[in-house]
């Protein structure tokens, strides 16, 4: 059986979206204090326009996954850890029960995965062409793996490194890099 939160959807640009992260990355800033280094709204939701899954997700940057002193934080408001994520370059954290769907990536500051995020995004954000092109693929792929996460995963891979591919030629040309912290 399906659950409702594991069906593929995606929808129209929400500008509540940036508001909804937010709230929830102050409450984030709030109980981490300075063990995160950024707060960052990344995905698909952070770029204005986009269409998206209705899903926040947020990186965290802290200077060394281990030990893992963030965890209890937050766990404490109420983020739970998801120790079986496959990518061991970051930790990560969805909502527990009756919470807004959140994904929490921690991951380590200045490290490959966390600057890939972040160049994602802001090329996105200044390339509407590519968000166009970007948004048929995963409208197409949620009509195909609309019940598979996985494959759709998989499938919109071809799409993320071409848009790579043209993002670090663009970092390039301007001489990219990460701006301010989002909070």
């Amino acid at each position: 059986m399906i659950h409702i939160l594991d069906l593929i959807i995606v929808v129209p640009y929400d500008h509540q979206w940036k508001n909804e992260f937010q709230q929830i990355g102050s409450m984030l800033r709030d109980r981490l204090g300075d063990l995160a280094i950024r707060i960052d709204h990344i995905g698909s939701t952070s770029v204005m326009g986009l269409d998206a899954k209705p899903i926040i997700d947020i990186q965290i940057s802290v200077s060394s996954l281990e030990p893992m002193v963030y965890k209890q934080n937050l766990e404490d408001i109420g983020y739970l850890y998801r120790e079986q994520n496959p990518d061991k370059s970051k930790r990560y954290f969805r909502e527990s029960n009756n919470m807004r769907r959140t994904h929490i990536h921690v991951r380590e500051h200045g490290c490959w995965s966390e600057q890939f995020a972040l160049l994602f995004r802001d090329y996105l954000r200044t390339h509407p062409n590519d968000c166009r092109e970007y948004v048929e693929v995963k409208y197409n792929l949620m009509k195909l793996y609309r019940n598979n996460r996985e494959r759709y995963v998989e499938e919109k891979d071809p799409i993320i490194w071409t848009i790579m591919n043209k993002a670090s030629k663009w970092s390039q040309e301007i001489g990219w890099k990460p701006g301010k912290s989002d909070l």
